[in-house]
């Protein structure tokens, strides 16, 4: 699996037969005006410019990239296919609907050079995504899945919580279901409500009340572990600062330290459970070399709270632990 560099270029709303209950692609990509292949042209030479992308992916996100007009995404892919060829970037990542793929596509993309395609499943559970206007049905997700990966694409999926119509049971279940189909990258993306939107629409009428920060921490700390315990990166946790997003945000979860919040909670939950029982005094928490500053959690919120709960806590690195694992030793008690 490749580095996950990418050189992004958004195609908004573009090819897209539905517009889902949350979705206003102009606040969430910042972007409007419908690329050309010489304005894909001018991005890729200044990522050139700025280093080596030999590992780096031409990526095209906003819309269903492979639902537009045919023409217009060869356009696209030609000009992606130039830097593919002679080596210059190392491959093209599209996101697309799973009721936008078959085989007839997939030989195109094949031709192109496409390295790996993302799915916006974003449930699993057909109520939600009937209730979203998502117009495809969890069917749709398993076949395209299936698809890909016997095309040797490498398979991304998206799904987002909090969504109307969810709960925290409904997306854990749609995180077991993706796992059962062995995506190479999962992202996750906490509901937004943003304007110009139907979810806007129910959130002013009182009919949808979004997570709140803590909610979503709590919910998406546990899907990373399960990710996590399957092997499957989770390359993105919530939406990117920056983009334009604050511009149409109206409420629900959006923190520029999502990803940061959610791995400290996992760090704070497997410590209390270690520190059932143990009396109150000096302890040591060791963890991986690499996670230290989300073992301590944002602005030390995690020794903060076991500080207030008696635990006067060192935490000690050591590179031979994996992510997330935590060890608890009591000192002088």
């Amino acid at each position: 699996m490749r580095k996950h560099t990418n050189i992004a270029l958004f195609v908004p709303h573009l090819g897209c037969p539905h517009r889902c209950s949350f979705c206003n692609q102009k606040s969430i990509s910042g972007c409007a005006k419908q690329i050309t292949p010489d304005d894909e042209g001018y991005a890729v030479e200044t990522a050139l410019k700025s280093g080596d992308c030999a590992d780096a992916q031409i990526a095209f996100f906003g819309g269903s990239f492979t639902a537009i007009d045919r023409d217009y995404m060869i356009s696209l892919l030609e000009k992606a296919h130039e830097y593919i060829k002679d080596g210059r970037v190392g491959g093209i990542r599209i996101s697309t609907r799973p009721d936008c793929i078959d085989s007839d596509i997939l030989t195109v993309l094949k031709q192109y050079g496409v390295t790996a395609i993302e799915l916006g499943c974003q449930s699993m559970d057909d109520e939600v995504l009937r209730l979203n206007n998502r117009g495809h049905d969890s069917g749709a997700v398993e076949r395209a899945s299936k698809l890909i990966k016997a095309f040797g694409f490498e398979l991304g999926h998206q799904m987002m919580t909090g969504l109307y119509g969810s709960t925290d049971e409904k997306d854990k279940e749609t995180a077991e279901k993706l796992i059962a189909l062995r995506p190479d990258t999962v992202r996750i993306y906490p509901t937004v409500v943003l304007e110009n939107t139907e979810l806007c629409e129910k959130y002013r009428s009182g009919q949808y009340a979004p997570q709140s920060l803590e909610e979503a921490v709590g919910l998406c700390s546990e899907l990373l572990k399960m990710f996590n315990s399957a092997g499957i990166p989770v390359i993105r946790l919530g939406l990117h600062s920056g983009g334009n997003v604050e511009e149409g945000f109206v409420a629900g979860v959006y923190h520029p330290a999502f990803r940061e919040l959610c791995e400290s909670r996992i760090y704070l939950d497997k410590a209390l459970a270690l520190l059932k029982g143990v009396p109150e005094g000096e302890i040591e928490m060791t963890v991986s070399d690499k996670f230290v500053s989300q073992a301590l959690g944002q602005k030390k919120s995690n020794i903060k709270k076991l500080n207030a709960l008696g635990y006067k806590c060192r935490v000690i690195q050591d590179p031979a632990m994996k992510k997330y694992d935590v060890k608890i030793v009591p000192k002088g008690n």
